[in-house]
C-alpha cells in the first residue's frame, strides 16, 4: 500500500478568504475550559474542508486521518494523494511518500490527539458501552465550579488514564511507553446537537507528547495508518513520529 504525509495550508485567493469564517470559525485551543462548544463545529468544519481535497467519488469512504495544526495548516496521512491544485481551497500540497523505516528497538518520539475510550458495563447486567477514559475518571472529582484544584487534578486524571490507555493500545500497536505528558485535555460536543447542554452527545480530546519503544515494526506501521482511538473523522488519531 501506497501512504503519503501532506502538510497542506488555507489558499489566500480570495475565494477562500471570503469563506475562511465559515471553514475555519476558530483557531487554537479552548483558551483552559474543558467544556468547549465551537471547537466541534471547527473540527467538523475542518473535516468537510478537507474532504475536498480528496473528493473523486461521492461514495468513497474516508481512507486518511487528518489533525489540525492551527493558522489553517493540515497534516495528513492517506493512502492517495490530495488533490494537487488544493481544490481551490488550499495551496498546492507539500506531498512526500510516507515510508519510515521501523526497527524493533528504535525510540520515537511521537505527539498523538486523541479520543481515547474503553467499553465499561456502567450497570451489572447491563450491556457494556464506549466510555471516555478520561470522563470516566472525571466522575470521581467533585462537581462545581472551574477551579484551579479542579483543573489540576482533572489534568492529574488525563495523565494517568490517558497514559494507561495507551500504554494498552501499544500492546497490539507494537511499541512500549517509555515517556508520557499531557499537554491538554478539553471536552468537545458533536456539532450536530442543538439543544441544551445538559445531555448532549460530547467526545473527550486528549493532547499526548512522548516517546515510544518498537517492538514489532509491523505492527506499529499498521496502526499508525489505521489510527488510534475514536473521533477520527473530528481529527483524532493520527500520531505523529520523529526518531530520538
Amino acid at each position: 500500500m501506497s501512504l503519503y504525509l501532506s502538510r497542506v495550508t488555507l489558499a489566500r485567493n480570495p475565494a477562500a478568504t471570503a469563506l475562511k469564517a465559515l471553514i475555519d470559525p476558530i483557531e487554537g485551543a479552548a483558551d483552559g475550559r474543558l467544556h468547549d462548544p465551537a471547537r466541534g463545529r471547527t473540527m467538523d468544519a475542518h473535516h468537510r474542508l478537507i474532504w475536498a481535497l480528496f473528493a473523486d467519488d461521492p461514495d468513497r469512504r474516508r481512507d486518511f486521518l487528518w489533525r489540525a495544526e492551527g493558522n489553517g495548516r493540515f497534516l495528513i496521512l492517506s493512502s492517495r494523494p490530495p488533490a494537487s491544485d488544493g481544490a481551490g481551497l488550499f495551496a498546492p500540497p507539500e506531498i512526500k511518500p510516507f515510508t519510515p523505516a521501523l526497527r524493533a528497538g528504535d525510540r520515537l518520539d511521537f505527539v498523538l490527539r486523541a479520543n481515547a475510550t474503553r467499553t465499561r458495563k456502567t450497570v451489572p447486567d447491563a450491556r457494556a458501552r464506549r466510555v471516555d477514559v478520561v470522563m470516566d475518571a472525571l466522575h470521581a472529582l467533585p462537581s462545581g465550579r472551574e477551579s484551579d484544584a479542579r483543573r489540576d487534578a482533572r489534568m492529574a486524571a488525563a495523565e494517568t488514564a490517558g497514559g494507561e490507555w495507551l500504554a494498552r493500545q501499544g500492546e497490539s500497536a507494537g511499541f512500549q511507553l517509555a515517556d508520557f505528558a499531557v499537554a491538554d485535555y478539553s471536552v468537545v460536543p458533536l456539532p450536530i446537537h442543538m439543544g441544551a447542554r445538559k445531555g448532549q452527545p460530547q467526545f473527550g480530546v486528549i493532547e499526548m507528547t512522548g516517546c515510544l519503544i518498537i517492538t514489532d515494526p509491523g505492527a506499529l506501521l499498521s496502526r499508525l495508518v489505521r489510527g488510534f482511538g475514536r473521533a477520527k473523522a473530528f481529527g483524532c488519531g493520527l500520531m505523529l513520529i520523529r526518531r530520538v
